[in-house]
Parts: structure tokens; C-alpha cells; sequence
């Protein structure tokens, strides 16, 4: 449960998230942010904190190189996939590793990775998962020409699904990846 929302724009990529933690019926609000800047990358996760905390803190992203769709379905993927095997995380389902759900952003690039390790980029250059995905994104396109900065279209966006989705919580996190691989975090 969660919402991560992303857009990419002017060589920049911006990702947001929420803070809820959630088991069944509970719902607490924590403090470990589920977006991040790993190497020359932005991450936001939904799915599991340990998921999260293995992506921050053991995956050693291996830098892009040639065509960015390919590498990332190739190199990126195979990193990725290694790192959550050996910490534990990732699983098998009837002989297909799974892994889990994220936003990565890279080189003015927003990719979806879902928990099948396919590697999508969204044709609006946003996208958003969790449990409140539709209404985020249903507020992306509604923003897309009103004017509004990058890190106000995902402040909306968050909001609405806090609003609509029982599994999203402020505070909101909201980070930029500039070029060069500059992070910063924005108010």
C-alpha cells in the first residue's frame, strides 16, 4: 500500500511519496523515506520497506551506458535482481522470480520496474504505483497543462490519492534527480 509518483521533465526527474506503512488493517506512519537517490538514481518504492532498505542501502547501481532502455532491462535489471537474492528478498512463483514494485529515475529518465522485473517507460512521462496509482495519475493528467511546477503536480497528485486510497498518508516526500546526477530534496 502506498503511493509513489513520478514525472520526468526538462532532463530532470522528480519523484514523490507518502509514508504509510501498512499490515492488513493497520496503518502506521514512518519515518524511513520510500524515495531516495542511490548512485546517479532516484528511487521510489512501493511494495516492502525491506524491499526499499535493500535498494538504498546494498544495491550498487552500476552506471548507465549506452541505449537507456536496454541497459536497463539488461544491466540494471540483473543488478537489481542480485541484490534482492542475496538479501533475502526476492522469491519464486511457479519457477518465475518475482521481485517488487518501483519508480527509478535516471539520465532525465522515469522507468516503472514491477515485481516481474519488467521495465516500463510511461509514453506521458509520468507514472505512479501503490494501492493510490490511479487517482495520482488521474491528477498528473489533470495538472499536465495548468503550469504548475513539477514538484507541485506530484504534491497534487499525492494528495488525491491520500484522499481516494485508505493506504496512503502524508507527510509527503518529494525529491529531484538533475542532470549530471545532482539529488536534491524539495520543499
Amino acid at each position: 500500500m502506498t503511493a509513489i509518483v513520478g514525472l520526468a521533465r526538462r532532463g530532470s526527474v522528480f519523484i514523490g511519496g507518502d509514508s504509510a506503512g501498512v499490515s492488513g488493517m493497520n496503518l502506521s506512519v514512518r519515518a524511513d523515506s520510500k524515495v531516495f537517490h542511490n548512485g546517479g538514481y532516484l528511487f521510489g518504492f512501493t511494495t516492502s520497506f525491506r524491499m526499499g532498505q535493500l535498494i538504498r542501502y546494498s544495491l550498487t547501481p552500476p552506471a548507465p551506458e549506452g541505449d537507456l532502455d536496454r541497459f536497463m532491462a539488461t544491466a540494471f535489471v540483473d543488478a537489481l535482481r542480485d541484490c534482492l537474492k542475496s538479501g533475502g528478498w526476492a522469491r519464486k512463483e511457479d519457477e518465475q522470480e518475482l521481485g517488487g514494485t518501483f519508480l527509478v529515475g535516471v539520465r532525465g529518465r522515469l522507468f516503472a520496474v514491477h515485481d516481474d522485473y519488467q521495465v516500463a517507460s510511461a509514453a506521458d512521462g509520468y507514472a505512479a504505483v501503490g494501492c493510490g496509482d490511479q487517482a495520482a495519475l488521474g491528477a498528473l493528467y489533470a495538472t499536465g497543462r495548468t503550469g504548475l511546477k513539477p514538484a507541485a503536480r506530484i504534491r497534487v497528485a499525492l494528495g488525491a490519492a491520500e484522499r481516494f486510497s485508505a493506504g496512503v498518508r502524508g507527510p509527503f516526500l518529494c525529491m529531484a534527480l538533475r542532470k549530471k546526477g545532482r539529488a536534491e530534496l524539495l520543499d
